[in-house]
């Protein structure tokens, strides 16, 4: 019986495992590299292996390229939010009067962050700031709205109260609600509102890491307004 009749055909696998694990082989045949034809990915022509080869190494170098070129753009722009978030902590130190913080951390929002409406009530505060405007507006439903929130709220308008605090309520469709603390965990005694016509400028989806830290910040330097022990 001839041998060959029972033994298992060549499979892809087994010459291309021959090929891993010889590695010499095409030293040996060097004349096939040559005479290899591969179809090319941009067309239908044929190519030889070392173009084809090429080719995959120019299509990895330009994934790679692309996507340097996404790393130094978000560089650049961690670096123009960093610029601005420290241009809006430098104005909250050098509001000299603690009653124009809660003017000092809208506006500057406003203008730092391109934000096209901020609107800020605070509760709590002590007595020689108990009848200024920004300590007069929010109900008892609104400061616990405020303490139930875990985290900002972003999203579309929902109507709430808080929406009325802005200059141009009509205006807002698109909102962020930041609950100010004097510490994680303890009640709110401030709301801050963001709000722009862009639908898409606070959403759900989007994350909420540096509205939070907005909310310490602003929370930090609005704590001078409230009582001291």
């Amino acid at each position: 019986m001839d041998t060959r009749d029972t033994l298992p055909p060549i499979t892809e696998d087994d010459i291309a495992q021959f090929l891993v694990n010889t590695p010499d082989f095409f030293e040996r045949h060097a004349e096939l590299l040559a005479s290899v034809q591969l179809t090319s990915p941009h067309g239908q022509r044929a190519v030889s292996l070392q173009e084809r080869q090429a080719e995959m190494l120019r299509e990895k170098i330009r994934h790679l390229e692309l996507k340097a070129a996404e790393m130094i753009r978000h560089g650049h722009e961690n670096v123009v939010i960093a610029d601005r978030l420290q241009a809006w902590t430098l104005g909250l130190l050098r509001a000299a009067e603690p009653g124009d913080l809660p003017a000092a951390v809208a506006h500057g929002i406003e203008d730092e962050f391109q934000v096209p409406q901020a609107a800020i009530q605070l509760w709590g505060v002590a007595d020689a700031w108990a009848e200024a405007p920004f300590a007069q507006g929010a109900s008892a439903e609104a400061r616990a709205f405020a303490t139930s929130l875990v985290q900002p709220y972003c999203g579309a308008n929902p109507g709430l109260e808080a929406v009325k605090w802005l200059a141009r309520p009509e205006a807002a469709v698109s909102l962020a609600l930041l609950p100010l603390r004097v510490a994680a965990g303890a009640p709110a005694f401030g709301l801050l509102v963001l709000a722009s016509d862009d639908a898409q400028r606070f959403t759900a989806a989007m994350g909420t890491d540096f509205l939070e830290r907005i909310a310490v910040l602003a929370a930090a330097a609005l704590s001078r307004l409230l009582p001291q022990d």
